[in-house]
């Protein structure tokens, strides 16, 4: 069974939080992608795959690794019909990847996030867990029930949005603010920064996608 593959995208990439990941024995495999790369480069960390257009990297840097270290790349003209990262995802879910971490998938440029985000749903109706992380935020996308334990969660806080449509008969019980059986609609911020209030938090509806942010200061 496959451990972890990493793919490090072009936007925040904070030292303390990426580089212990990176160097995990849990992480199997490492994806750059355009930007992400230089972060690779400065640390000293060998990619397996490289993935983008490149229009944020030096020529040179891309040069080094496809003559010098012998890396695989696939190289897209800048004007194409998916993003740098979408690529890479869909990259790792061909070599049939089920454990799938985003890091600088967040960053200044809130509609990368967001793009970021409806990614997961390719990795979600593949069968993939993926998730993307930084310091404070782990950014999830479920379709069916799921118990978080307070001793496993990411940060004290966590909140629910559908991702495109309602959800119906929506609930969450031993959080601070339970709810049970509530029609959840795109618009509505109910369901923002909820904490746990018991050791499990069981959240569950009866069809549609739920982004889940596990998030703290």
């Amino acid at each position: 069974m496959s451990r972890r593959t990493v793919i490090v995208s072009g936007g925040l990439l904070e030292e303390e939080f990426a580089l212990p990941i990176l160097k995990s024995e849990d992480t199997e495999f490492i994806i750059g992608v355009d930007k992400g790369l230089t972060f690779l480069y400065r640390h000293c960390i060998k990619p397996d795959y490289i993935v983008g257009d490149f229009d944020s990297v030096p020529r040179d840097l891309v040069d080094y690794y496809r003559e010098e270290i012998n890396v695989p790349i696939r190289e897209f003209n800048p004007v194409k019909d998916a993003s740098d990262t979408e690529i890479a995802l869909r990259l790792c879910l061909d070599m049939k990847r089920k454990e799938i971490w985003i890091l600088g998938g967040t960053g200044n440029r809130i509609d990368h996030l967001w793009a970021n985000v409806q990614c997961l749903q390719i990795a979600l109706e593949a069968g993939a867990d993926a998730r993307i992380m930084d310091s404070h935020n782990r950014i999830r996308l479920i379709d069916h029930e799921i118990v978080l334990k307070k001793e496993e969660a990411f940060g004290p806080y966590f909140s629910l949005f559908p991702l495109e449509l309602p959800v119906d008969g929506f609930s969450i019980s031993g959080a601070k603010y339970p709810l049970q059986n509530h029609f959840l609609r795109p618009s509505d911020s109910l369901c923002v920064s909820n904490e746990f209030e018991e050791d499990e938090v069981k959240i569950s509806f009866s069809y549609g996608k739920v982004i889940l942010m596990e998030t703290r200061d």
